[in-house]
């Protein structure tokens, strides 16, 4: 990561009484380390991750990062910009809420506007080079190819080589490991492109028994950034995000609770060894 780096403030909001303090700071923790430690040295970003007990409190140039019971709408979740074109993101409360706030994070930071591409080889036949759309959590966004960090489910993400030429022995394409090959689709997720011969937008995705090819039109940044488009026309990724979540959204906080709970006890104790001179 680059000295240099600008460093960026997000914010952590829980807006919903499922989710109380005491787990939202659990979680963006769990967040900061990703950050620092996995996404920073491969993505060349630089960010602090912290909670706040009211989207009020929150100081101006952070981005908030929002959690509540019901966006009303499949196509209001993810990222988006406010009036003054800073990015915010909204996650719906579930079971798998802390990968999807790490999802949002991890795009958030290497795409705040929801515009960022890079060019290379489509994926589907007969078309040349075109732009990926950079959202590095998408291809392998199922909580299947998820890890923890605390104890705590977070998104595995690709690494700028998932947009190499060709296959090279190695090359980490993921954080995890879990895609193994430059623009591979794992199942559950998503690659959104657009070729510029036809002025459209496609997708391949993994939402069934094997991947397929969508055309999805024209999109234009007058309707929003091309992210917002892109997630409003593919409904199915909550669904698939959560499928298979069989770690640890609330194992991890009870392991992490236990744990934490252990070595609080051990510290008390020597505490009070100090305070009484023994």
């Amino acid at each position: 990561m680059s000295s240099s780096a600008q460093i960026i403030h997000l914010a952590m909001v829980s807006e919903t009484k499922n989710v109380k303090v005491k787990e939202l700071l659990k979680v963006s923790s769990a967040l900061q380390k990703q950050v620092i430690r996995d996404l920073s040295p491969i993505w060349e970003v630089n960010a602090t991750v912290d909670s706040f007990a009211d989207l009020e409190d929150v100081p101006a140039d952070y981005w908030p990062i929002i959690v509540r019971d019901d966006i009303h709408t499949p196509g209001a979740a993810g990222i988006h910009l406010d009036k003054n074109g800073s990015p915010f993101a909204l996650v719906q409360h579930s079971a798998a809420w802390s990968l999807t706030a790490s999802h949002e994070c991890i795009e958030m930071l290497c795409d705040p506007n929801g515009n960022r591409v890079i060019a290379g080889q489509s994926p589907k036949p007969k078309q040349g080079r075109v732009l990926f759309l950079v959202e590095p959590c998408d291809a392998s966004e199922a909580a299947a190819y998820a890890y923890t960090v605390n104890g705590i489910t977070v998104s595995d993400f690709y690494t700028p080589h998932f947009f190499d030429p060709m296959k090279v022995a190695g090359v980490r394409y993921s954080y995890t490991g879990a895609i193994t090959a430059p623009r591979e689709v794992l199942p559950g997720g998503y690659l959104s492109w657009q070729n510029l011969e036809d002025d459209h937008w496609y997708q391949e995705v993994y939402f069934d028994n094997k991947p397929s090819f969508r055309d999805l039109g024209p999109l234009t940044q007058a309707n929003g950034s091309i992210r917002s488009q892109i997630y409003s026309k593919t409904p199915e990724t909550r669904q698939h995000r959560e499928n298979g979540l069989n770690f640890l959204t609330a194992a991890g906080l009870q392991q992490v609770d236990k744990s934490g709970y252990s070595r609080a006890q051990q510290l008390h104790a020597q505490i009070e060894s100090l305070n009484s001179g023994h």
